[in-house]
């Protein structure tokens, strides 16, 4: 077996365009707040502060890993953020993949390995994923915002 990835694909925490957008548009209202209030006011300066920490926050998001998708010997293998657990999917119990949405919805949370009735979610942005069901009928949804490489990569791992 290669111990060469066929797919790799990292998804960090801050760079989904939603919460970026909302934070940029809450460290500008503390910004226009600070314009607006009397000249000696302390709580200016808290907002001019709380401003540049939701600034810098994001900035720092932005680089902060959630998650790494790797296709390599007949599994994808989902490492996530600090103290989570190596996530191993063997690709021979997978009945079916293919690709779809990842929810109806909106707005949703990034998760790691997220259990809920009969599913398993691993999320951080985009708005596609890959579903993989296996044999006792669990299923697996993928988030990635490169969902067709995602699974051209798994279905020629499931063909060798």
């Amino acid at each position: 077996m290669s111990d060469k990835p066929v797919y790799i694909e990292k998804q960090y925490l801050g760079r989904e365009f939603i919460p970026l957008t909302i934070r940029l548009v809450l460290a500008m209202s503390c910004f226009a707040a600070y314009f607006f209030t009397e000249g000696n006011a302390r709580n200016g300066d808290l907002l001019i502060v709380v401003g540049f920490a939701i600034i810098i926050i994001s900035i720092i998001m932005g680089f902060l890993l959630h998650f790494r998708t790797r296709v390599q010997n007949k599994s994808i293998m989902l490492d996530g953020l600090w103290t989570t657990r190596l996530v191993k999917i063997d690709l021979n119990s997978i009945v079916k993949a293919e690709k779809g949405t990842y929810s109806r919805y909106l707005f949703n949370n990034p998760v790691y390995n997220l259990h809920t009735r009969g599913t398993i979610r691993f999320y951080a942005g985009g708005k596609d994923a890959i579903h993989l069901t296996d044999r006792d009928g669990l299923l697996y949804i993928i988030g990635s915002q490169h969902a067709n490489e995602l699974l051209r990569a798994i279905l020629s791992e499931m063909r060798r």
